[in-house]
């Protein structure tokens, strides 16, 4: 594992300070002010976890300061800021108006297969369209875990400051890309001020959708470009992926339409079983930290090795869901027995 001169961490860690202060800045103004109201607001139903109408402005703090950033210090990035530009713009109407989930779906659909398609990578068709399904899948991920106080939030800045360490330290130092995750990372940070327990705003899709193309984005970037092997972004969004596919498989199983609003995630479960809100982002964030560690740490071990720790991490992921999961039947049979004395 190579070693990123002191000067280039300096400035990635500069960019991170920098876009958190600009980013908290303007979040700030909008709630000061009132407007962070009249742009979107989320009205709590029966599934939601929060029980009073927050604004969904996430992403007019952090999507300008991230798509100027990019573009000032990771130029070779332009497509990709431009695909976050056309998805917050796209996530912005669905949040004031709404729009069909096959609009949406297809915006989604245009900036990954464009980015692809500009810059493909030297493998066979087969697995291009294979990344390409993964990279739609995480667009749609932070969007499911939008609905927990500091959950998006922390989830952000872990995982792009864990790809801002690993693009300045692997194998290929890719600094430009360093840059632009660690710009992500600090936006992520500045909207956390505002978004961890109790919430005073939510990312919105106009936050959360780019959001997701970014980690995508970034993670397709990096194998690309050989700062880091295809595991890696897996590896650092593992909890969120885990939980957000496990829970799709559920509902599909059941015939349900999995865009629709709901409260399987394990995250929600935790809350609804007492954990809170801040214990249970605070257990995430640990949980995130650890696999950060283990995919910072088997950058520099052989293929073999690295395997064997993506294989051992997903099972104590799995078991970790089966705890979440035996807790929850418990409560279950707790709720209806009590209902029925009643």
């Amino acid at each position: 594992m190579l070693r990123a001169p002191i000067s280039i961490s300096l400035c990635a860690a500069t960019t991170a300070v920098i876009c958190a202060a600009l980013c908290a800045a303007v979040l700030g103004v909008l709630l000061k002010t009132g407007l962070a109201w009249r742009l979107a607001t989320d009205i709590p139903n029966e599934r939601s976890l929060h029980k009073r109408p927050t604004p969904r402005v996430g992403g007019w703090g952090t999507m300008p300061v991230i798509v100027l950033a990019v573009l000032v210090l990771a130029p070779s990035l332009w497509l990709i800021a431009a695909g976050v530009a056309f998805l917050a713009a796209v996530s912005q109407i669905d949040d004031r108006r709404g729009l069909p989930a096959r609009v949406r779906f297809a915006a989604h659909l245009v900036a990954v297969l464009t980015l692809i398609i500009v810059y493909p990578a030297p493998v066979p068709w087969w697995i291009l369209t294979g990344l390409a399904f993964l990279m739609l899948w995480l667009v749609n991920l932070y969007n499911f875990m939008d609905g927990s106080d500091g959950l998006a939030g922390g989830m952000a800045m872990f995982g792009f400051g864990a790809y801002a360490i690993a693009a300045l330290i692997g194998p290929a130092q890719t600094h430009e890309l360093s840059w632009a995750c660690a710009a992500v990372a600090g936006a992520a940070g500045g909207f956390l001020l505002f978004n961890f327990h109790p919430a005073k705003i939510f990312l919105g899709d106009a936050g959360s959708i780019p959001m997701g193309f970014l980690a995508g984005a970034f993670g397709y970037w990096g194998w690309r470009s050989g700062a880091w092997p295809i595991w890696f972004p897996a590896l650092v969004f593992s909890p969120f992926i885990g939980d957000a596919s496990v829970t799709l498989i559920r509902r599909l199983l059941r015939g349900e339409k999995f865009w629709q609003a709901h409260r399987e995630h394990y995250y929600q479960r935790m809350v609804r079983l007492g954990t809170g809100h801040a214990a249970t982002a605070l257990s995430w964030y640990l949980v995130m930290f650890a696999g950060i560690m283990l995919a910072l740490f088997g950058l520099s071990l052989s293929t073999g090795l690295q395997w064997g720790i993506v294989a051992g991490w997903a099972v104590i992921l799995v078991l970790m869901g089966a705890a979440v999961d035996m807790r929850w039947r418990r409560f279950e049979s707790l709720t209806k027995k009590t209902k029925v004395e009643r």
